[in-house]
This record gives C-alpha cells, structure tokens and sequence, in this order.
C-alpha cells in the first residue's frame, strides 16, 4: 500500500472556517440528544418514587459496562413533535443501539418512558423498524425493554397502526431465524403492545409495575361492561402463576435487569474475541476531520485527505487513479479488518462509473466490504457526457451496488445530490448502516439549480402561451422553491426522518467503522447451527 500524503494546511483560514462550522453543527446535534435526556430525566422524582429507574438508567444497567455502545437515530423525529425548534424533543420515544449484553452483541431497544409515557413519537416507528432491521440483517439477539402507554390516540393515523404490525412481525421473523428476543416489561404493555411482549423468546416482569393487556380497564367497561382492575387484568403475578404469559418474575427493576443479562449468559452464543490483528493508526490527527470538508458543497475537497485519517497507517491503495481521476476508488484495513472505499472528488463521469462497478464487482470477489463516502453533486450532464453514455454507465454503477453480495457501509460526508446518490448506495439501496456527518446534505438537486430550472419551464411555458410573465412572481417562486429544498437537505431534516442510522462526529468515524464492520463480520460469519441456543432459568 503506499501512504496519502498531507496536503491539510491547519492554520489556513479555510481550515478554520470549516473547523468552526463543524464545531458549531456539532455542538448542535449534541444540544438537541441533551435536551432529550433531559426531557426524560425530568421524570426521575416520579419515576424513583414509585421504585422504578429512568429508561436511560435501565440501558445502561442491562449493557455491559464500558464496551462499545452506538447509539442509532437520536435525532429521529426532530421537527415532527412540535414544529418549534427550540421545543422539539428528538428521538422517537425509542433509545436504540448496538452493545454488548454478557459478552454478547446484541440491538437494545428501550421505550423512552419518561417521555409522554413512552408512546411512540413521530418517526418512532421507523426508528423501531429500522433498528429491528438491523437486528435481522447483521444477525443480532434483539433485547427490549418496554413501558409503554400504546399509541398517542389523539395523533392516531389508521397508516401508522396498519404498518405499526410490521413491529410485530419482524418480532417473530427474529425469533424464526434463530435470534433470541429477551423481554423485559417494566410497566406498561397494553392493546397491539401487548404483542411486543408476547412474541418473545423469554419474558421478564416486574412485580407491581408489569401492566399486560389487550384492553385496558376503561376500554374493557366500554366495550364489555365488565369491570377488573389493571393487576387483575395483566399483572405480573397473573402472567407469571397464571396465565404463563411471563416467564420470569422480578421484584423491581434492577432485578429484572439482572435477570435478563443472566439469560443472555446462559445462552450458547458466540462471544466475539479480542482482535489480535496488529494495525498502526492513521498517521494524521483524526481531530484534523474537523476543518477539511466546506461548509459549502460547490467547493472542492480532496477526499484521500478524509481517508489518511480514518484508515491504518494511511495507507490506500488506489485503484486506476488516472482513469475516471475525481472517482476515488481502492482498497485500506481499519483496524485490520479490510475494505473496499469508493469516494467522490468531483461529480461522476462515464469513466468514473465505470470504474466503480469494476471495483465493487471485484470486492464482491474477494468478499470485502465496501465503504461509500458521499460527497457528489451526481452523475454529470450535458451533450457530451450523454454521447459518452453517461445514463449506460451510470446504471451499470447502480446495478453493481444493488446486486453487491458483500455488506456496504455508506457515510454522507457532503453533498449526496441526484442520482449520485443512488450510485453511491444512498438510503434507498439498503447500505447495511448509514451514517451521516453533520454538514452532509441530501437532495434530488441544490435549492438554486431546482429553482433555475422551474423558472426556465415557467418562462417557456408563458413564452408558448404569448402571455409576458411577471418578474416579481417569478423570483418570489425561486425563493419558495429554494427555501423548500434548503429546508429538507440538511441532516436534521433527514436524520429526522430515520433516513440514514444517526448523525456522528467526523471524529468518531474511524470507532464507529471499526464497529460495524466487526458486527457486519460476524453476522454474515453465522450459520444457522451456530445460531442454535439454549437457556437455563436463572
């Protein structure tokens, strides 16, 4: 491999602007998960005077202490709450990530009780579909902890409840595939909710607090006359001595939480070693990410400088790089473990197409995974590019990643415009995880380009119907059509709307790789029998 050399100059004026930008972006993506926690924290007097922990406590007491933790999608829903952005809560409702519980990898998902009583905010649902997505295609043991009021009856739409029984079937799609789903119930679990506890694997409740019904108290008198209470309805001691709905029975939270790590451990799972590999760290700060990308997508950058700080030693190995040049494409290790990059220093051409399908045909190959680090304005345009067959190219491109055999990693650096973003393996051609940094923006085209070219169809349809238009109106559309597309690209728009996996820290990207190529590694290294457990009651 041969070692990218510096080209970053610190104390340049265009290095600060752009650290300062990042910084700022930053600090407010962190702002926003902080006004979250706090939302949720809110509620600790209520919570620990009735003997229960806060939703975060109980994350953290059912992970593993100081091993990895990445935490997905926490500014899902941004925006959708309430319109005000100095109000909104992000989240979901849902606190979801990858850890270790036991020893073993496996998705944690939590109802954020402490807010609205753990009802599902806009975009939870496909917070929660997505991360039980993940769970599926990387082959994770999926544990849940759940306390949750059901669905907010007063936003009720009938499209969230009809897709809201994906949550339930994907519960039982992990179960037939041989991925354990542990339970704990710590309040409660009522209506279509009451399924999330009842399809899974093993079932912990909570003495006094497990509420487990299909009709609460008021719906059962409004429906039937009948009149129970809720601990005569779903208690914990009638679903454990009774019913048989729960499996284990604890005396609070704590001890639930004890019993559900005891059931990982009891499990016959692989636990994934230590890497022995030697690897060297990038020769450059990773700190240094901050300043090198623009806050402005028309300006150039020279991505080699975002991979000699993410990839060991710096080292890169290019492939074909006088052929399709401003389409980066070659092969690094980060932490050892190999991949494949392709990156953008300049819209794709038909050379640069066609040199990215060959080399994700060839990483197929050889079973490497493939990294995708967006930043293009798309696929180029023009009379000579379309002679040059650019749309041909281009969609061997997008064939080559929609057929890929190999887990593919994207992360939006920049700009993900048009139908670079679909060649890039964008959202929509299902990356195995997709991450964004926080200056990323996503859209079919920028703001002014949309606006150019509504103007130029307006003038063109007004000069058809020889009628004069008017200037005046014509830039009050620009500006409206601008404002709509500004308004939607940026990642709080999309992060907001789970169209990538959460917002991370240029910093942190090389952790954040080197943690899900190990899951990706070591979901696609199980088989069926490996995936066989069993449990003994603790």
């Amino acid at each position: 491999m041969s070692t990218i050399e510096n080209s970053i100059s610190p104390g340049s004026a265009a290095y600060q602007a752009n650290r300062d930008g990042m910084l700022a972006l930053i600090g407010r993506m962190r702002a926003l998960e902080e006004r979250t926690r706090a939302a949720s924290a809110a509620a600790k007097d209520r919570f620990h005077k009735r003997g229960q922990l806060l939703p975060r406590e109980r994350v953290a007491l059912v992970l593993d202490p100081g091993a990895p933790f990445i935490e997905l999608s926490t500014l899902a829903g941004y925006m959708f709450d309430v319109p005000d952005a100095s109000k909104s809560v992000p989240g979901g409702g849902v606190i979801a990530g990858i850890g270790f519980v036991s020893g073993i990898r496996c998705m944690v998902s939590a109802s954020d009780s402490g807010i609205d009583a753990g009802a599902l905010q806009p975009y939870g649902l496909d917070k929660t579909l997505r991360v039980q997505e993940l769970a599926l295609e990387n082959k994770l043991p999926y544990v849940q902890l759940v306390e949750s009021a059901g669905a907010n009856l007063l936003r009720y739409r009938v499209e969230d409840f009809v897709r809201g029984g994906n949550i339930f079937r994907n519960l039982a799609r992990l179960s037939a595939a041989g991925l354990p789903v542990v339970t704990v119930t710590h309040g409660s679990s009522t209506a279509g909710g009451a399924y999330q506890t009842g399809l899974s694997d093993y079932i912990v409740m909570v003495r006094g607090r497990t509420r487990a019904f299909l009709a609460g108290p008021p719906l059962l008198k409004a429906a039937t006359g009948e009149i129970a209470t809720e601990e005569e309805l779903g208690g914990a001691e009638m679903h454990t001595q009774i019913s048989g709905l729960g499996d284990y029975l604890a005396e609070d939270d704590r001890d639930a939480l004890r019993i559900a790590r005891e059931i990982m451990a009891a499990l016959q799972w692989e636990r994934p070693g230590k890497a022995s590999v030697q690897f060297k760290p990038p020769r450059y700060d990773q700190d240094e990410l901050l300043g090198i990308m623009p806050m402005d997508h028309k300006r150039p950058v020279d991505m080699k400088q975002v991979i000699a700080r993410i990839v060991d030693d710096s080292d890169f190995t290019e492939m074909a790089p006088n052929y399709g040049p401003a389409t980066v494409c070659g092969h690094a290790r980060i932490e050892g473990q190999a991949i494949g990059i392709i990156t953008n220093n300049g819209p794709l051409d038909p050379a640069g197409a066609n040199k990215a399908t060959h080399f994700i045909q060839a990483c197929c190959q050889t079973r490497t995974p493939l990294l995708y680090l967006n930043n293009t304005t798309g696929y180029m345009v023009g009379k000579a590019y379309e002679e040059a067959g650019m749309i041909k190219h281009g969609s061997k491109m997008i064939q080559a990643v929609t057929s890929a055999t190999v887990p593919q990693i994207t992360i939006y650096c920049g700009a993900s415009f048009g139908a670079g973003n679909y060649g890039m393996c964008g959202r929509g051609f299902h990356p195995r995880f997709c991450f964004s940094w926080p200056n990323a923006k996503t859209a079919v085209m920028g703001g002014e380009q949309a606006a150019e070219t509504m103007a130029i169809v307006t003038e063109a349809a007004a000069a058809r119907r020889g009628k004069p238009i008017e200037k005046d109106r014509l830039e009050a559309m620009k500006a409206e059509i601008i404002g709509v597309f500004d308004g939607q690209m940026d990642v709080f728009s999309t992060s907001a709307r789970v169209l990538d996996d959460g917002v991370i820290d240029p910093r942190d990207t090389r952790a954040v790789l080197s943690e899900v190529l190990a899951i990706c590694r070591e979901g696609d290294a199980r088989t069926p029998q490996r995936m066989q457990f069993s449990v003994a009651r603790p």
